[in-house]
């Protein structure tokens, strides 16, 4: 019996021969995918990772795209639109490959100068590594708690991951701008991209990794917007004296001008400039015990306020009678350019308002540290930060270019009264003499001010320039001591005060009868016979006191001073009553 056994052979051996067929080029497919997936766009939360460590920043990429010709696309006869989809393909690792390349070669110029942790970098994430603070965060985190002023989720944390994926945003939009054509797109998109929400790390990442600035033009039409609104050109800092008829508001007050290159040239012209306010957003509800309270210990947020010029300066001549000192600050339109950016990008945060460090004036220091690095202001003014101090220390620094008095409507009528009286002295007393004095005092019949009627233009200064700049005043921090002697016992004061000014102390650069003492302390030494019965301790606790404060109006005022809605008038001195709105080095 013959089997025929060659027939199953054969059929094993075709089939040998079709999977050894069809191997490789199943292999060389998985291969072409893998590499060509390689070059798509890289996630955002995928480079959004630590990149910045000594492991994941020396990684560069070494893969080579993929390439495709138009004879290998149209091998395939069942499908002629085939070639569209691989030249869309060759775009697209092309742009990958640039961005690839790109963000080796930053992530290679940030590991070798250490970038991440430039001290301007840090600062414009609100990591303060030279200052300290009672209340103040770990200075090894950054003050923001809001997520979205962060692109890594470590970024609050780690500078160097928040870093990282700057550039990898910055990067992938660079490539994906190129690719779109569609111009609305790019408006909507570029609203919310990097170069629009962070235009001030972005301009410095442009300069310190040499960026082609061309290549980052954008359309961001809300900052462009914001900016051309401002044109901010010039920045002063305008500080409005204290003022004791409202407790809150007795440490004085400063704030930012915004010139633009009209109010430059004419800077009585003041409707051409704005006013940048930092200041706490209080319940006006609360009573003055809470509000004070929640104020100092960081449990109200704090607000950027940008509003017209004529209208915050009305506020302190006009309606609190504050006189104003305004101080043009040395700084180049460059420097000035990239504070405003970076209050673009910081003006919408929720962070907590301390009184005593975090309040008004020490973010004018802050804006300053951002764009002069070697400048630590700050730092010098750690644990309280008061408005005359910040405008001393500014002055120390050479930050000062030129000085402007404004005179507040009662102190324009004061100078006319001061005037009139004398002229009474000399020409003797007259019942017609006196109706003119009444006159001169009241602000219905005698209108006068530093403002226009419009309220749009400084009136040419009209009075001698009052002796109350806060660069003439003495340190807030005084020690004292004296001697004395109470019967027969002989003693020595020894005592310190934390600040302000007592009516007995050097007058310039206060206002007038300006008193108001925080954290006083009085020791008594005495000087004692141990052997005489009923003598004193020899160490005694004198006083303490937290803060006070007296409002004086002299008979010869021309303001007269509310109090609970009376008017109380003569030489006397009302203690502080809270009316009206709060202040809190933010009014």
């Amino acid at each position: 019996m013959s089997i025929k056994l060659t027939s199953i052979p054969i059929d094993c051996t075709l089939m040998t021969i079709g999977l050894r067929a069809r191997l490789p080029l199943a292999i060389a497919g998985l291969l072409l995918s893998a590499q060509t997936q390689a070059f798509l766009p890289t996630p955002l939360s995928v480079l959004e990772s630590d990149a910045l460590s000594p492991d994941a920043s020396s990684i560069a990429p070494t893969s080579t795209a993929p390439t495709y010709s138009n004879s290998d696309a149209l091998s395939e006869p069942d499908n002629i639109n085939s070639a569209e989809p691989n030249i869309q393909n060759s775009t697209l690792s092309e742009s990958s490959l640039k961005t690839e390349q790109l963000l080796s070669t930053w992530r290679q110029q940030v590991k070798a100068d250490k970038l991440a942790q430039h001290t301007t970098w840090r600062r414009l994430l609100y990591f303060y590594d030279d200052k300290n603070s009672v209340l103040g965060k770990k200075k090894t985190e950054s003050l923001v708690d809001d997520s979205s002023f962060f692109l890594s989720k470590n970024g609050q944390r780690d500078s160097g991951a928040e870093l990282d994926a700057m550039l990898a945003a910055l990067a992938q939009e660079l490539a994906s701008s190129s690719a779109t054509d569609n111009d609305q797109a790019k408006t909507d998109t570029n609203n919310n991209s990097v170069l629009c929400r962070f235009p001030a790390r972005v301009a410095w990442l442009t300069e310190v990794l040499a960026i082609d600035a061309a290549s980052l033009s954008s359309e961001c039409p809300e900052l462009d917007e914001w900016m051309s609104t401002l044109a901010p050109e010039q920045l002063s800092i305008m500080f409005a004296q204290e003022y004791l008829d409202n407790p809150l508001s007795a440490f004085a007050h400063t704030l930012l001008r915004i010139d633009s290159k009209a109010s430059i040239a004419n800077p009585n012209q003041i409707d051409k400039a704005y006013a940048l306010n930092y200041t706490v957003d209080g319940d006006p509800n609360d009573s003055f015990p809470v509000y004070a309270t929640k104020s100092m210990i960081g449990s109200y947020n704090s607000a950027i306020e940008i509003d017209p010029y004529p209208e915050m300066l009305a506020k302190y001549l006009q309606d609190d009678e504050r006189d104003t000192w305004t101080y043009q600050l040395s700084l180049t339109p460059a420097e000035v350019q990239q504070i405003m950016r970076h209050v673009w990008e910081t003006k919408a945060l929720k962070m907590s308002y301390y009184f005593t460090t975090d309040n008004c004036a020490s973010e004018i220091l802050r804006l300053i540290d951002v764009v002069r690095p070697q400048q630590n202001l700050l730092s010098q003014l750690s644990y309280a930060v008061v408005p005359s101090d910040v405008i001393q220390l500014l002055n120390d620094e050479q930050l000062l270019a030129s000085t402007t008095y404004t005179p507040a409507d009662n102190t324009v009528r004061q100078s006319q009264l001061n005037e009139k009286k004398q002229q009474r002295a000399q020409l003797g007393y007259h019942n017609s003499a006196k109706q003119t004095v009444n006159e001169i005092k009241s602000a219905q019949l005698n209108p006068v001010s530093s403002m226009s009627a419009d309220g749009q233009t400084l009136l040419k200064r009209q009075i001698d320039v009052s002796d109350n700049n806060p660069i003439d005043r003495h340190p807030l921090q005084l020690g004292t001591i004296g001697i004395g002697q109470r019967g027969d016992n002989d003693y020595m004061d020894i005592g310190f005060r934390a600040g302000f000014h007592d009516t007995l102390d050097h007058a310039s650069g206060y206002p007038q009868l300006f008193n108001l003492e925080g954290l006083t302390a009085t020791l008594r030494l005495y000087d004692t016979d141990d052997n005489k019965p009923n003598q004193p301790d020899s160490v005694v606790l004198q006083n303490v006191t937290l803060i006070r404060g007296r409002s004086f109006n002299p008979v010869n005022a021309a303001k007269k001073r509310q109090y609970l809605g009376r008017q109380y008038r003569g030489d006397a001195s009302k203690r502080w009553i809270a009316r009206g709105r709060y202040g809190s080095f933010g009014r």
